[in-house]
């Protein structure tokens, strides 16, 4: 870990200055200790792990989403004076990008880059085939079954991971809308950063990396599918790298941290065994989302997804998109189409129209749940409940 920047923090800072220089590793003590989680879900797991010694800060609330959040001067004053952040990655919260390189340099800590978790490329186009999975799972946490990483799911990838901005050349035909704004500047970096050696005498880097100026893993992350805490199984591993990096920061809280992980990973593999009871009913049936943030969760329980209306939701899909879909949906007897609460239903209403197909809500940050220790696993449940009763219609 590096020690704070100096000075008052700037608006310059926001878009520019990286900071590249390792330093040594300062301790936090429990009284001053300061960490920051980027969303709901991750805010959620961390707060598990500091139970008894400290409440990490919260940048995205209620119903902001992180694709489009803007950093206020109250949250980079929390970064600049953070000991640690957790986030996920470039591929979400694509607002932390430049900041986290000025403002927290060496303290971050990007949960998607964590040891086992389980990456899931980004498909491609509005609709894919269903997945081919053997609906038996026996849900022993090994999840052999699964093997995430040969990416098998029977979806139709015609893509080669070729995906130089974010992966928009997926869809050609939305690219009327701009789709240049998803460079995130990451070229703008390039490799003058400097640690691809990752030579910071650091010995604890097993679990999750430091960013240090992240360009060297998140040119390779922006082909994968970055809503990797939508899997339980994916969310045990982000608690081993918060577990360990709290643990660096604050050395006599280890023991504390230890113990609440272990206890929230067991928490986590009941909550996979619930979602798999509540989801097995109804996973032959197809359903269509806003858009394509479920695959963790589809892979992981072997549901039916078909579609996405859009790739990401600052994304416009064009009309060609929506027709595919619309034949889709007649094609597959698609039984429901799930909106989010943090965009504007109109697409879900276009696309719905004159069909008897019905309309659901997912939401896979929170938006309406309280921050806290709990949140992770109400907001798993109501997804799956959510799922559950719309698409009970047709069983």
């Amino acid at each position: 870990m590096q020690t704070r920047p100096q000075g008052r923090f700037t608006r310059a800072l926001l878009t520019t200055a990286v900071l590249t220089t390792a330093m040594p590793v300062a301790v936090a003590h429990a009284d001053d200790l300061s960490v920051v989680a980027s969303i709901g879900p991750v805010h959620s797991l961390v707060s598990s792990v500091m139970q008894g010694v400290g409440e990490p800060h919260l940048l995205v609330t209620g119903g902001a989403s992180p694709h489009t959040y803007a950093l206020r001067p109250s949250d980079a004053a929390a970064l600049e004076s953070a000991d640690a952040v957790f986030w996920i990655g470039t591929n979400i919260e694509t607002f932390l990008d430049g900041p986290l390189d000025s403002l927290a340099a060496g303290r971050s800590v990007a949960l998607m880059h964590a040891e086992d978790i389980q990456h899931l490329p980004i498909r491609s186009g509005g609709v894919w085939e269903a997945h081919d999975h053997d609906h038996g799972h026996d849900h022993d946490h090994g999840h052999d079954d699964h093997a995430h990483d040969d990416h098998d799911h029977g979806h139709d990838h015609d893509d080669d991971h070729d995906h130089d901005d974010h992966a928009d050349a997926h869809d050609h035909d939305d690219d009327e809308h701009g789709h240049a704004d998803h460079d995130h500047a990451h070229d703008d970096h390039g490799d003058d950063h400097g640690h691809a050696d990752h030579d910071h005498d650091h010995d604890d880097h097993d679990h999750a990396d430091h960013d240090h100026g992240h360009d060297h893993h998140d040119h390779d992350m922006l082909t994968e599918d970055g809503h990797v805490w939508l899997d339980p199984v994916n969310a045990m591993a982000m608690v081993g790298a918060i577990e360990q990096e709290l643990s660096r920061v604050a050395p006599e809280h280890a023991d504390q941290f230890a113990a609440n992980a272990d206890a929230l990973r067991t928490q986590l593999e009941a909550l996979d065994s619930d979602l798999a009871a509540t989801l097995e009913p109804v996973s032959t049936t197809p359903f269509i989302v806003f858009h394509d943030a479920y695959q963790y969760l589809e892979t992981r329980y072997g549901l039916a997804g078909v579609g996405s209306i859009t790739l990401g939701p600052e994304i416009q899909p064009g009309a060609q998109r929506l027709t595919d879909l619309r034949e889709r949906m007649s094609r597959d007897d698609v039984v429901c189409v799930f909106q989010e609460p943090q965009f504007e239903p109109r697409l879900v209403s276009v696309v719905v129209e004159g069909t008897a197909v019905r309309v659901g809500t997912l939401d896979p940050l929170g938006a309406d749940i309280a921050p806290g220790p709990d949140a992770y696993f109400e907001l798993m449940r109501a997804m799956a409940d959510s799922l559950a009763d719309c698409l009970s219609a047709a069983s």
